[in-house]
Parts: structure tokens; sequence; C-alpha cells
């Protein structure tokens, strides 16, 4: 069946292609901040280790959200990690320090640079795709990782 919901086939595809561009970042950052929930150490273990999993449950609705819109586009959705390795922007740590404030450091770094990255996403449906509602909605998720690096930043200040 042919899709009517005022955006041409070939701008679906392509903003369907920075959306799974997006949810590869964000399945990557999930894993990332879900390895400081698991591994964290040190005084403040308890705090931070809750404090992660409150994060990881603000990317998971994230990612379900990205999901539905592609769906919504008439694309399905990659869900696998080979995927979402080879679409992703993000770099693993060496991993060798577990203390919260290299973990919050790594994790700020992705959600600033991911917000930049949305940042052109959002011009790019709107002003070249020519379609408002991705545009609007990538917006939405960049207010969300904004407010999720507020506390990551929050915590590091010296």
């Amino acid at each position: 069946m042919k899709i009517q919901i005022g955006i041409a086939d070939n701008h679906r595809q392509a903003i369907a292609d920075q959306l799974i561009k997006i949810l590869a970042d964000e399945n990557v950052l999930y894993i990332k901040t879900k390895n400081a929930h698991w591994n964290v150490e040190g005084a403040d273990y308890h705090d931070k280790r809750t404090f992660f999993d409150t994060q990881c449950k603000q990317l998971d609705d994230i990612i379900n959200s990205i999901a539905e819109r592609i769906r919504s586009l008439g694309q399905y959705v990659p869900a696998t990690l080979k995927s979402y390795v080879s679409s992703t922007h993000f770099t693993e740590q060496n991993g060798e320090r577990h203390n919260s404030h290299a973990f919050i450091t790594e994790l700020l770094q992705d959600h600033e640079s991911l917000i930049l990255r949305l940042c052109e996403y959002t011009m790019n449906c709107k002003d070249d795709l020519h379609d408002v509602a991705t545009s609007h909605f990538i917006t939405c998720l960049l207010e969300i990782h904004q407010k999720m690096a507020w506390p990551l930043r929050s915590h590091i200040v010296e």
C-alpha cells in the first residue's frame, strides 16, 4: 500500500536513514550507560548506580520512540548489534577506570556529541527533506539529551 503522509518516497528513505544513525547512537549510548550502571565502583556506588539506571530508562524510551518513528515512515528498523556498530559515530573507551567520574565524563561527551548531530539532523529534515514532523521529533530528542547532559555536567563540576 502506498504511504500518503505528505513526504516524498525518496525523502522518507533519507529521513529513515538519518533516524537509523540516531538509533544506532542511542543504542550504543544505552549500552555505555548500562556499563556504567553495572560496573561503577567507589564510595558513591549506590547513588551513581541509581543515577545511571534512571538514564538507561530514559534512553530505552528514546530508542523505542525512534523505532516507532522509522516504522511510521514505512521503513523497517534495523535491530542488530552489527548494524548499530557500523552506523554509530561513538567510540568506546578502554574501560580501565570504573569510578563514577570517568563514566560520567565519557557519557557527558557522548551526549554533547549527539546533541550537535541532532541539531544538524533537525535542520536537514526541515529544510532539505521537507519533513516538519520528524524535524520536531528530533528537536524533542535534542531537548531530552540536553536535560540528560545537565545532571552529568553537574556531577563533575569541581
